[in-house]
């Protein structure tokens, strides 16, 4: 599927069918669940029959076989968890006819039919499947977002906040903001959420990009024919993409772990690679009005877990001199909830944070 425009010819990301004709093992009611563990293990695929609840079950069979597996619930044992998960689950396949589900009892997707328009007989991994059922629902229902007049709708493959903390502190200080509100560059624009923000405390323009083809085609298709297309211009680049005209405000809320693996669209909304706050600083520099403000949403996750001993921000004030500290607001991350099976004990360590910075000394 293809988005067209004056500017671009974007592609969008989407799960990729598996190889027409793949060798897989059928499972339906009655399947030996050790047998198909045993499948998985040795990287051979399953194909689920009849039902699409005997695919549920497989998957629950996995995860208890995965969780005796990896028990220590830290952080990085976790990490381990899900990546050996993602692997193994991902060899489980379900066939879809004519934009259907072929198992019974199944949800409808309307992904099915709006990214594979041509498509009529394919095979997608469970876990494909699984993400663009739940994206499909978020996608129809919308999502609220506090603060916000308007449930936004993410549109596939577009990373969108289950937690507010950092929206809360960017509002309550865009409350208190008294600079000029002509123009602001959103780096990572993603579902939008920031520059809506922007444009509920009055600033007049915002320029977004994101590297995702999926936030610009989403955000798009949901802002046509309203203002908002007029105040809210987006381009599918990396970090600033065209705009070079100096602005009064650049806002940034970008991933927050470190990668430890090679990432995938997804995965860049959720991790950092070593090159992305040295050259979000560097051209940041280049972009940033006398007197403007650059705010960095984040938090100490990485440094609280381990999984990483630098902070960013703060490794960017202490090695230069372009920018300086001008105030750092932080609060607390609300307690996981009692339900999740995972040990998130960190997170009564856990805060969001937002940087001000603004011009420091030449370099």
């Amino acid at each position: 599927m293809e988005y067209n425009s004056a500017e671009e010819n974007l592609m969008v990301s989407k799960p990729k069918p598996q190889i027409p004709g793949i060798k897989s093992t059928g499972f339906k009611r009655g399947s030996d669940v050790g047998d198909a563990i045993s499948e998985l293990l040795a990287g051979k695929y399953i194909l689920i029959e009849e039902f699409y609840s005997n695919g549920l079950d497989l998957l629950n069979e996995l995860q208890s076989y995965l969780r005796k597996k990896h028990p220590d619930q830290g952080f990085t044992e976790q990490r381990a968890y899900r990546k050996e998960y993602q692997q193994l689950s991902n060899l489980i396949l379900l066939q879809i006819n004519d934009h259907r589900l072929e198992v019974k009892k199944s949800p409808l997707i309307g992904w099915l039919k709006k990214l594979y328009p041509e498509s009529r007989s394919f095979v997608l991994t469970f876990p494909q499947v699984q993400g663009l059922n739940s994206a499909w629902q978020w996608y129809v229902n919308g999502v609220v977002i506090p603060g916000l007049r308007n449930k936004i709708h993410p549109y596939y493959g577009v990373y969108f906040p289950t937690r507010f903390e950092h929206l809360r502190l960017f509002e309550n200080w865009l409350k208190r903001y008294d600079g000029p509100k002509k123009t602001a560059i959103d780096v990572g624009i993603g579902s939008g959420i920031l520059s809506l923000q922007l444009m509920k405390y009055g600033f007049q323009k915002s320029y977004g990009t994101d590297l995702n083809p999926n936030a610009i085609i989403g955000l798009r298709e949901s802002m046509r024919g309203t203002k908002l297309a007029l105040k809210i211009e987006i381009v599918h680049s990396h970090l600033f993409g065209k705009w070079e005209k100096p602005t009064e405000l650049i806002v940034f809320n970008p991933p927050w772990l470190p990668a430890s693996h090679r990432l995938d669209r997804l995965d860049e909304a959720i991790y950092y690679n070593d090159q992305l706050f040295p050259e979000f600083f560097a051209e940041a520099k280049k972009r940033l009005l006398p007197g403007g403000r650059i705010v960095i949403l984040f938090s100490n996750l990485a440094q609280i877990t381990g999984v990483a001993d630098n902070h960013p921000v703060k490794q960017e004030l202490s090695g230069h001199t372009r920018f300086a500290l001008e105030d750092c607001f932080k609060k607390s991350v609300k307690k996981a909830s009692d339900r999740s099976r995972r040990d998130q004990h960190w997170r009564a360590k856990e805060e969001v944070e937002l940087w001000v910075l603004k011009h420091g000394e030449k370099e």
